[in-house]
């Protein structure tokens, strides 16, 4: 274990930052593991925040404390002002309605066409009609090019459609904050593009405040306004791409440059 420094508490964002999402000092663990440890990062409104780092360091776990999927055991996570770490479920469930989570796996359900996978998460917590949640999921699907396939049974589409049918799930409410968990995990490289164009149309839509996890470094460069790195559990350098790029923290140059040689055991 690399020691890191204790920082300051940041507490409750002000007015004047302008943050969205707040982590501060959070500690994770899944019974004795230590998953996050002192973690702190900042997601700015309407910006994309990338997380980097190591197989296996808790990148996907910041998702899951973000929407309340996860509890820390200690700090505060703060979303939109609001520290959600002791909120109980039904106050969990009603932030859920502004906020998108785009799964690594896409976590369709297998036995619903393209349309009912999107439509699932309208008929659980709006009161839509049936009429109004059809139009809106016609419009998800051709804003996303997914009109024609939406009779398809996910089986039927390929590993990069897939992704997006789980994109427009996520965004078929219209939501403040967007969740994505290795948008490009296992995809080749003309459909990696695809999706990375297909986030970026996503954000100039809806200009949410964004996370998106993820080891490809290309599309993390090119979504991302801000990058933090995640190392062992805490964020150990964060900033605007071109100061992750040109980072002098040799842990941080390692990863990048991925090589053997440096700090990060093998």
């Amino acid at each position: 274990m690399i020691a890191q420094l204790e920082e300051p508490m940041l507490g409750k964002p002000r007015a004047g930052e302008n943050i969205t999402i707040r982590l501060d000092h959070v500690l994770m663990k899944y019974d004795e593991r230590i998953v996050l440890s002192n973690c702190s990062v900042d997601c700015k409104r309407g910006e994309v925040t990338g997380i980097i780092g190591l197989s296996g360091s808790g990148k996907s776990t910041i998702l899951r404390v973000i929407n309340g999927l996860r509890r820390p055991a200690a700090g505060a996570v703060y979303v939109n002002g609001q520290d959600i770490a002791g909120w109980n479920e039904r106050q969990l469930i009603e932030m859920r309605k502004r906020m998108g989570f785009a799964f690594q796996y896409s976590a369709l359900f297998d036995s619903m066409t393209v349309a009912e996978n999107v439509a699932f998460p309208l008929y659980e917590h709006t009161a839509l009609s049936k009429a109004e949640i059809e139009q809106r999921v016609a419009r998800t699907l051709e804003s996303l090019g997914l009109l024609d396939v939406e009779d398809h049974l996910p089986a039927e589409l390929s590993g990069g459609m897939q992704k997006r049918v789980g994109f427009a799930r996520a965004i078929v409410n219209d939501p403040d904050i967007l969740l994505f968990d290795e948008p490009t995990s296992g995809l080749d490289p003309i459909t990696t593009h695809v999706i990375v164009t297909t986030i970026k149309s996503i954000q100039e839509r809806l200009h949410a405040t964004s996370v998106v996890v993820s080891h490809d470094l290309q599309s993390i460069y090119a979504l991302s306004d801000r990058i933090a790195f995640l190392f062992e559990g805490t964020i150990i350098a964060s900033g605007v791409v071109a100061d992750i790029k040109h980072s002098q923290n040799p842990i941080v140059q390692q990863f990048l440059e991925g090589s053997e040689l440096g700090p990060i055991p093998l």
